[in-house]
This record gives structure tokens, sequence and C-alpha cells, in this order.
């Protein structure tokens, strides 16, 4: 396992004995600015890991509210270099909390591998999840990642077969994001006893730690699922929160951050609240 802001992050949740709430918001939802606004308050909300979603015009594993959320970004000007430099802001202020950016290989390409992997480990980018790279085609992506520090997080599905799992797990740093249902994001809640069998058969292939999303939408959940798993990772209902705080004539809620700030930290009391089952 690599020594990066990852690693030590899930070795100190391991020391308290605790799951880690990865928190999902959109770069540039539903503007840059309430966006950097609400990025600097996450971790003192509760959020122990960041995931930033890229805005990308055609999602293939994105519910309705992550699909709204980077609509709403790209009509606000959102680019790759924003979501960059959106980053390298947080990182200003904060240096500590890892950041994760979530999304699809196409605008990696269209931006340039190498020089992406450059940029994002200079703004302080710490890890990779790209839904629609599988590992069989992940070299020209995993290797300048590696080489400049950043973990490549794989995932595992219900579906996933067990002769897949060592193929998978084979290159991956950082965290196995285990996939809680099938289908895309915030359409269904996860079955804890599926979630539960689901993090163990990871388990028997890796010793990384092992988060699971998708299908997760309330504290309750979370803290069920923080019993078996190492870490939570909650989207849908997060981004909901945004688009909760905008009125029928578009406009946007002054109290948007309030809200989803408090929308986060019941999430991190559930998580923090759970007893754990499994070390």
């Amino acid at each position: 396992m690599s020594q990066g802001r990852i690693a030590r992050r899930f070795a100190a949740l391991a020391r308290e004995g605790r799951a880690g709430l990865v928190t999902f918001v959109t770069a540039g939802d539903p503007d840059a600015a309430t966006a950097a606004a609400i990025l600097d308050r996450l971790p003192a909300a509760g959020a122990d890991v960041i995931e930033l979603g890229m805005p990308f015009s055609d999602p293939m594993a994105d519910g309705p509210a992550v699909q709204a959320a980077g609509l709403r970004a790209l009509k606000a000007g959102q680019t790759m270099i924003r979501t960059l430099d959106l980053v390298r802001g947080f990182r200003v202020r904060e240096q500590e909390t890892p950041i994760v950016l979530m999304g699809y290989f196409n605008p990696i390409l269209q931006y340039g591998v190498d020089r992406f992997c450059v940029d994002a480990s200079a703004a302080g980018v710490d890890g990779l999840i790209i839904v629609d790279l599988p590992p069989e085609e992940a070299e020209p992506l995993a290797v300048p990642a590696a080489a400049n520090g950043i973990d490549l997080i794989r995932l595992v599905a219900p579906t996933t077969p067990e002769a897949r799992m060592p193929k998978v797990m084979a290159g991956a740093s950082g965290f196995i994001y285990a996939v809680a249902i099938t289908g895309v994001t915030g359409t269904a809640s996860a079955a804890q006893g599926a979630v539960a069998e689901l993090v163990a058969r990871v388990r028997r292939h890796t010793d990384l730690p092992v988060v699971v999303g998708f299908g997760i939408n309330t504290p309750a959940q979370a803290a069920a699922t923080a019993a078996v798993a190492d870490g939570i990772a909650v989207g849908s209902a997060i981004v909901r929160q945004v688009e909760m705080a905008i009125d029928s004539k578009g406009h946007v809620s002054p109290d948007v951050g309030d809200r989803l700030i408090g929308f986060v930290g019941q999430l991190a009391a559930g998580v923090r609240s759970a007893a754990r089952v499994v070390a």
C-alpha cells in the first residue's frame, strides 16, 4: 500500500476503530464559488475522504441526481482545468483530507493522460475512480498515475465473478470500491445482507480497505454499512441537497451550503455511531 494521504487516512481510521465517511460532490455544482465553499467545509462536517465528480456529458454509471449535478456544473462553465483549480485551491487551505476524482476516461483522454496525471498530482489529487476503464485497458492511465503518486481505485460489483477478482485487484491501490447494487447511482437501496457478503468476498482477495458505495442514502443506512466496511461512500443523497435548494426559476438558495453540510454531519454521526462487527 502506498503511504499517501489515502493510506494514512485509512490507517488512522483503523486505529480509531471506525469506518470512514466518503462524501461525493460534483465539481462546479451549482457554480464554482459555491462548490469551493462546500468543499472547504466538508472535512469539519465529518468527511474523511472527498470524492469529487468530474462533470461529463455522457455518464454511464450516474443516476438522475448525479447526472443533474454534472449538467448544472457544465452549464455553469465547469471544465477539467477548473476542476483541478478547485482541488488546488482546497489544498492551499487543507492538506490532510484525501481527494479522489471520480468520473470517466474520455475527459482525461481529451486533456491528455500524462499531462492530466502530472497536473492532478500537482493540484493535490490523491486517487482516481474511473468507472468505464476496465483493468485490461487501464495501463495507459495506471502507469502515469502511479508515477505521479496517484492511487488508481478499482471497482467491484455484485456481479463480478469470483474468478475475475484477482485481475481486478492486480495493480489496485488506495482502496477497493465495492458497488452495493446493480444499476446506476442513487436509484435503489443496498440490502445489508448482500453488502456484508460482497465485502467479505472482496476481503478474500485484498488487504486494501473496502469502501461501499451506490445505494446508501440515509444516515441509518450509512451506520448499518459502517459496521461491515472500512468506508461508506454517499453521493446521490448529498448532491440531491443542492437540487432541493434550487427553485422553479433556477435560483439557488443562499443556504445551499448549510443544507448540504448539515446532511453530511448527519451521515458522519451515523457512521461514527456504528459498532464494528469486523476488524
